[in-house]
């Protein structure tokens, strides 16, 4: 389990992270999500000890992460913009990697190779295509068997094909060997393929943290046309954060159960009601709309 208590980061005044609190289960993929500045790769440098906190906490099962290298060796990350050293081969790293990671498995890297054909193993990464790239790092993170992996963009450059390849790699670490996953991306249908855990960053903090199942499950999206042209008044109870219409057809984005929501509205009498999950975009835009974004009259 990874472990963020009040975590603080500022640069020349700015707080990047102000207060940030969030806990990733072991075992779980979690999807790191939130506007451009919110946070999200600074929390992630800190989560591999690149960057030390101003103050507040970053656990890795109970132990500081930050020059510990006994906790670094249980993680692996890839960043948006990879680094490697000048002129090194995926070869080359590949003996990098294995005097660093104990559990470095060279079984598992000559298999890997058949995942990754199109990578040359010889040729230095840098002189490598971005998608190339990305597919050397998935090559050497994934042969070092951490427990705990760190991704940020993580597909981002990768054609449709392989983006499928590596999500059933990366499902196959956490259902066969219980691997944490921590990934941070702007693709949220790609996300709530695979997450089982959502964070929500917003101006250096979690704003909202929940299982995917129960972030969905507490907001539900109403469409529905009532039996007059003007909608009927609407029970004060219900939490309505967001109401659009086209035509007759009314939208609406109501706090609660599905079938609590469909009871309250069921009085009213309308012609047509039904009730649709919300996707992780969807949830995404009318929780983040009052925070970093204006987002008005969205037809959904």
């Amino acid at each position: 389990m990874i472990e963020v208590k009040n975590v603080v980061k500022s640069f020349d005044g700015f707080h990047a992270l102000d207060g940030l609190t969030m806990t990733v289960p072991k075992g779980a993929i979690y999807g790191l999500v939130g506007p451009n500045g919110a946070g999200k790769s600074t929390i992630l440098r800190h989560l591999t000890g690149a960057y030390r906190q101003d103050s507040g906490d970053i656990l890795l099962e109970g132990a500081p992460i930050y020059e510990n290298p006994a906790v670094k060796t249980r993680m692996a990350g890839i960043p948006d913009e990879l680094y490697y050293f000048t002129s090194a081969s995926t070869r080359d790293m590949m003996k990098f990697y294995r005097g660093i990671y104990p559990s470095f498995d060279m079984d598992r890297y000559a298999k890997l190779k058949e995942a990754f054909p199109a990578v040359d193993e010889k040729r230095p990464i840098r002189r490598l295509s971005k998608g190339m790239q990305k597919q050397a790092a998935f090559w050497l993170a994934l042969s070092c068997k951490p427990d705990y992996l760190l991704l940020d963009e993580p597909v981002d450059g990768l054609d449709p094909v392989m983006r499928r390849q590596v999500w059933s790699l990366l499902m196959g670490d956490v259902a066969e060997r219980g691997t944490t996953v921590l990934v941070s991306s702007h693709n949220l249908r790609e996300l709530e393929d695979v997450c089982d855990h959502v964070g929500l960053l917003s101006r250096g903090r979690v704003a909202l943290e929940r299982s995917l199942s129960d972030l969905q499950g507490g907001t539900v999206k109403l469409q529905i046309a009532f039996q007059t042209e003007t909608p009927p008044q609407l029970p004060p109870e219900l939490q309505v954060i967001h109401a659009d219409h086209v035509g007759r057809v009314y939208t609406y984005i109501v706090r609660g159960a599905a079938e609590e929501v469909e009871a309250r509205f069921k009085p009213l009498d309308p012609l047509f009601l039904e009730a649709l999950p919300l996707t992780l975009e969807e949830i995404f835009i009318y929780e983040m709309g009052g925070e970093d974004y204006a987002v008005r009259d969205i037809v959904l």
